[in-house]
């Protein structure tokens, strides 16, 4: 009977094993985000996503709701796993707020805006995209409303892919495999690879992917979790993710694997090389996304040693909340 519940139960973490924490987390999910999208359905049908159907403005919205929705759904799970299965408050997947907390945020939003400036600007010298057009609404709402709309749901994309793929599963994963034999650096950096690729993978599906674009989103996903594992919160990924999404596309008018922008600042017709500009994929299938994911990273690193003082992986998050040791390793 003792050999059973081992298989279940970690006595010195007095919790369940990871797998089967992995395993409730993803049983509630799916049931809240089922149950929220029905809703979605019932009360408002026409605005139940579904990959380009529909008219570009209904499509929008029901994107956006369906975000808000599942953000939601995490937020829900996370308060109940949290509490009763991961054994840990639910700012400890990322969100100690405060002054510093929303440093890092600010960061990450000019960071992102910064990057995807950069690509369209290098473009637009080179020849490569050509101005059509300026302030472009999606059908029959307005240009206003479709930013609005589109920052909402970008918001929400930022907060929900960012807090799933790093604040939860990074974290539980760098737990499952801080093995005692070895350093739990060792575990944080396979959990970052690993979650990183789940990542390009999850992209895997959107209209115009190729094997380039799913490499180049792993490579992303390095990026994206950059700033969580030197830092231990969420505040880089979250600005970074949020404004790179909404520049590319709502600003400069870049294909960023769909096959429409719906609303955008600028109109652009793409031109030039697909090994440089990603093609109908958009920059981030393209060497000059890569070069802007390089130079991200570099100024990640030099914004954390301005802040920190040191950089350094936080080899505290593959500890157990339990464990005899500091929350985090910088102050």
């Amino acid at each position: 009977m003792k050999k059973v519940k081992q298989i279940f139960w970690n006595n010195s973490e007095q919790r369940l094993r990871f797998l089967w924490r992995v395993i409730i987390f993803i049983f509630l999910f799916a049931m809240l985000t089922a149950g929220a999208q029905a809703a979605l359905f019932v009360l408002a049908p026409d605005l139940s996503p579904g990959i380009d159907s529909g008219p570009d403005a209904q499509f929008l919205m029901g994107w956006a709701l369906s975000e808000w929705l599942m953000l939601v759904a995490l937020a829900a799970t996370l308060l109940v796993v949290g509490r009763w299965v991961d054994r840990r408050p639910w700012w400890d997947y990322g969100f100690r707020l405060g002054p510093r907390w929303w440093k890092d945020f600010g960061f990450g939003l000019v960071l992102g805006a910064l990057l995807m400036t950069g690509i369209f600007l290098v473009e637009r010298a080179l020849g490569w995209v050509t101005i059509t057009g300026t302030m472009q609404g999606p059908g029959d709402m307005t240009f206003a409303q479709g930013v609005l709309w589109a920052a909402l749901l970008f918001f929400a994309v930022g907060i929900f892919e960012e807090t799933l793929s790093r604040g939860w599963l990074l974290h539980n994963l760098a737990e499952g495999l801080n093995f005692k034999f070895w350093n739990p650096a060792i575990a944080l950096v396979l959990a970052w690879a690993l979650t990183s690729a789940l990542f390009g993978l999850a992209h895997a599906g959107n209209p115009n992917a190729t094997i380039i674009s799913t490499l180049n989103l792993i490579l992303a996903g390095i990026f994206l979790g950059l700033g969580y594992v030197l830092t231990g919160d969420l505040a880089i990924p979250i600005g970074l993710h949020m404004t790179w999404n909404f520049f590319q596309g709502n600003v400069f008018g870049f294909p960023s694997g769909t096959s429409s922008n719906m609303v955008s600042f600028i109109a652009i017709e793409q031109r030039g090389p697909d090994a440089w500009t990603g093609g109908a994929f958009g920059p981030e299938a393209g060497l000059i996304g890569v070069i802007a994911v390089l130079a991200g990273m570099a100024l990640t690193l030099a914004w954390v040693k301005w802040q920190y003082g040191r950089v350094q992986l936080q080899q505290t998050i593959p500890l157990a909340p339990n464990e005899d040791l500091p929350v985090r390793n910088i102050q």
